[in-house]
């Protein structure tokens, strides 16, 4: 599959298990960044941050396993595409390109491996920022009654495989194109070229889409849940950007991460879920605040 590409970035394939490989889009030198995208991206929605971030970083920017051009292994089980073995992926790639700490950022799905990754390598991770989510066990305990539909996708993909799959197959594009418009604060932040590049990269994975929604219901909800009980919280410190979904479902967000973290910074923004592009030069100078903390 073609696709833009990050001006001055190189692309490399990086083997981080066995029959998975990476695409990952790497720029800069200086000490090491790595962003994760969200849904239904790729790591294209980083290009305006990471290409502004490269001035002084390392920049690593892959596509998650089961998304853009990295592979898409079956869901032969839950831990396939869940978010510890995701995170695994993450620090494996930075490993092979020589990186054994780094800071991480993610928004949306990514920013739920990033949290995955932050709580089981508290040793690689040096600093974390999570854009526009909740952990996932506060995710599903927030969304309730009417307000709920919101995360309608939520639950048509936590159901077992075949019917999500089939529904969405049916209707990719339009399925894919709804969440871009409905999330989108500042509609020409995303442009004809990348809108194309998104739908056209999302419709050729949906069975690896839904797998990674379906860990999220089931797997991912067990390990937030087993460090929840055994008191463990991210070990270092972490910075949150989020909108403010908590007047509408009932929920205080800042509470809520403030359980999982003790060096926490947590802003609600005024932009759309879709931050990184929407105000770029924002994100990029709250990862270099992060990166001095």
């Amino acid at each position: 599959m073609t696709h833009p590409k990050i001006p001055g970035f190189t692309e490399h394939r990086v083997a981080v298990d066995d029959g998975v490989t990476l695409h990952a889009a790497v720029g800069g030198s200086g000490s090491p960044v790595v962003l994760l995208h969200g849904f239904p991206q790729t790591h294209l929605m980083w290009r305006h941050v990471a290409a502004d971030l490269a001035a002084d970083h390392t920049v690593i920017c892959p596509d998650l396993r089961g998304y853009g051009a990295s592979d898409k292994p079956a869901e032969s089980g839950p831990e396939v595409y869940s978010k510890r073995t995701m995170a695994r992926d993450v620090v494996r790639l930075a490993e092979a390109l020589e990186h054994d700490r780094f800071t991480l950022a993610g928004h949306d799905r990514g920013a739920l491996v990033a949290f995955r990754a932050a709580m089981d390598h508290p040793d690689r991770v040096s600093r974390a920022l999570f854009l526009d989510i909740l952990p996932t066990l506060d995710m599903w305990n927030a969304l309730h009654g009417v307000s709920g539909a919101v995360g309608f996708h939520l639950y048509l993909m936590a159901q077992p495989p075949g019917l999500p799959e089939q529904m969405i197959e049916a209707a990719a594009r339009p399925f894919f194109a709804s969440f871009l418009d409905a999330w989108t604060g500042t509609p020409d932040a995303i442009p004809a070229e990348i809108r194309e590049h998104y739908l056209a990269a999302s419709a050729a994975a949906v069975p690896s889409i839904v797998a990674d929604y379906r860990a999220s219901a089931g797997v991912d909800v067990e390990h937030d849940t087993a460090d929840k009980e055994a008191g463990n919280r991210l070990a270092m410190p972490v910075t949150v950007l989020q909108q403010d979904w908590g007047a509408a479902l009932g929920y205080h967000a800042q509470s809520l991460w403030s359980a999982w973290s003790a060096d926490l910074r947590h802003r609600t923004v005024s932009c759309g879920h879709f931050m990184a592009e929407e105000d770029p030069g924002m994100i990029a100078e709250e990862i270099r605040a992060l990166v001095r903390r």
